[in-house]
């Protein structure tokens, strides 16, 4: 009986890694009975849990070419550069439906994160509560300042959960869960810098955002720093590209999604002993 939490990083176009090892653990019948993701991490967490495999390649490498998935026509147009309504409405609903009554079934719990745009805290969303507003979540997680509106769920004014809580271990262990499996989209020794934007572009509406943008270099290096100390004590089970492969965050370059997608497929299989070991 696996006993562990699953951890998702976020990362835009970079979260196809991610997609990469959910095949893998789908191939390999293995799932985590404790699932937590941020922004694009949460996106791959629901093709896995509703046991589509080849969804979350079919939908962000398929599309990835289409303007109304990711082009500055939606920038130009509705001040997002993924088409939202896209992305969580006609693809899920129509163009490559979703399967939400297998999600609703599975005993797996699938907790969304995001960011409070008063507050500046992250508030976290659980599939037992909330699962019937899945699309919803995962948008309000996946909307970054400045590329995509904030969403309105729950009395609240919601945007990107990696602002406030990059890579959600802490939250996963506060839920009972002392030893997770953590997937990086982010290559070994990569630690983020400050950002030039968010010191020439205020974020007026939301100040807490702001200065959320502001620090989250600091927020996202310490958070590596303690994922690192859980790991020598063999709480954490890290999983990240072996390969510095050059991807970012908006990539729309198919060949270089497809290897990116690969390598997690080959990284999770090239794991998947010490994974099993770690799961014991």
């Amino acid at each position: 009986m696996i006993n562990s939490g699953l951890v998702l990083e976020g990362g835009g176009m970079r979260g196809l890694y991610t997609a990469g090892v959910l095949e893998y653990f789908m191939e390999r019948d293995l799932y985590f009975p404790y699932v937590i993701g941020v922004s694009a991490g949460a996106c791959m967490a629901g093709s896995y849990l509703s046991r589509q495999p080849g969804r979350n390649k079919e939908v962000n490498l398929g599309f990835v070419g289409d303007k109304r998935y990711l082009s500055y026509r939606n920038f130009f147009k509705k001040r997002e550069l993924f088409g939202m309504d896209f992305i969580f409405d006609e693809i899920p609903n129509t163009l490559v439906p979703f399967d939400f009554e297998t999600f609703r079934k599975v005993p797996e719990q699938l907790i969304v994160g995001t960011t409070d745009c008063e507050t500046g805290e992250p508030v976290y969303f659980d599939k037992d509560a909330h699962g019937e507003h899945l699309l919803k979540l995962l948008r309000a997680s996946s909307s970054l300042p400045f590329v995509a509106p904030s969403v309105a769920y729950d009395n609240r004014l919601l945007l990107d959960g990696g602002i406030s809580d990059p890579i959600p271990i802490r939250k996963a262990q506060n839920d009972g869960f002392q030893k997770n499996v953590i997937i990086l989209t982010k290559p070994a020794g990569y630690y983020k810098r400050p950002s030039k934007l968010s010191s020439y572009i205020k974020y007026k509406q939301h100040p807490k955002i702001n200065d959320l943008l502001v620090s989250r270099y600091k927020h996202y290096n310490e958070t590596l720093a303690y994922i690192h100390e859980e790991e020598e004590k063999g709480n954490v089970l890290v999983i990240r590209p072996s390969i510095a492969l050059p991807v970012g965050r908006v990539e729309k370059n198919k060949t270089k999604l497809q290897d990116l997608y690969e390598l997690g497929l080959l990284d999770a299989k090239n794991q998947i002993g010490n994974i099993e070991k770690f799961l014991i």
